[in-house]
């Protein structure tokens, strides 16, 4: 069977390593994985020819939103937060989509000892931020501070955050962070750095922190955190988790977490 990451850029994906590992402890002999450079504009055809030796796909950036249209099945996750990073492809040659970002948001988050928040500032309004938005309200949150460059381009999110049943307050991004806090950065290596330098500062601390990119590791926010002993979460986590779960959905078969974990830290030195 085959299975694929997509996005543009992928070279950098380390989700090869994490489902060839998983594949190799489940004596999955048959089983392949690989990295696709994709763009929206090809990704129709791509996955036109995707037959009955597929199982699925991993979507990354752009897909998550542009693949919902070419879906015959979308999971409540997936279509509240408007993004799918997951197809599977069913027997009947039918495509289901899931969101396992949320699922790996909260696995990563509860490993760094974070099980329930009383409040959560986001940074940035993307994809992964509608999934932070979804991870919050599994925490019990029913509201969260959104920060953004562009008020104009959180349109997006305030409509999953409608569908989640969240309240959003968003704000600049130049804006302070409330003490105590969880605090979940979903913008990308460097944007976060700003925080880093001025935001983590005494009375204003957040309680607990995830930071969604996993290289460079660790990041400026990241270090930051871990000099005020704050626990942090990385998206090496996340990473690791969501892939865990796209592995049980692909195989029907509990993914090797250990085994995972072990290969994904080698290759991330």
């Amino acid at each position: 069977m085959k299975a694929a990451v997509l996005g543009s850029p992928i070279a950098h994906s380390l989700s090869p390593v994490l489902h060839t590992a998983a594949y190799t402890a489940l004596g999955l002999d048959g089983w392949s994985y690989t990295a696709i450079e994709c763009d929206a504009a090809r990704l129709p055809a791509l996955m036109s020819g995707c037959g009955p030796d597929w199982a699925g796909l991993s979507l990354t950036m752009p897909l998550k939103l542009a693949v919902l249209p070419l879906l015959d099945q979308v999971d409540m996750l997936a279509a509240d937060t408007g993004a799918a990073n997951t197809v599977i492809f069913a027997e009947d040659g039918a495509r289901h989509g899931y969101n396992t970002d949320v699922a790996g948001m909260t696995a990563a988050l509860a490993g760094a000892g974070v099980a329930a928040a009383r409040s959560a500032t986001i940074l940035g309004a993307g994809g992964t931020a509608r999934s932070a938005l979804a991870a919050l309200r599994g925490l019990g949150l029913a509201e969260a501070v959104v920060l953004v460059r562009d008020r104009a381009r959180a349109g997006d999110l305030m409509a999953a955050a409608r569908r989640l049943g969240m309240a959003v307050d968003l704000r600049p991004y130049s804006d302070g962070l409330r003490g105590g806090d969880l605090l979940i950065s979903t913008v990308p290596a460097g944007a976060a750095d700003h925080w880093a330098e001025q935001a983590l500062v005494p009375g204003h601390l957040p309680h607990a922190v995830l930071d969604v990119v996993y290289h460079p590791w660790p990041t400026a926010l990241a270090q930051a955190a871990m000099r005020s002993g704050i626990p942090v979460a990385s998206g090496l986590d996340l990473l690791l988790h969501q892939a865990a779960s796209q592995v049980e959905l692909m195989t029907g078969r509990p993914a090797p977490l250990a085994a995972m974990r072990a290969a994904v830290t080698a290759a991330a030195r």
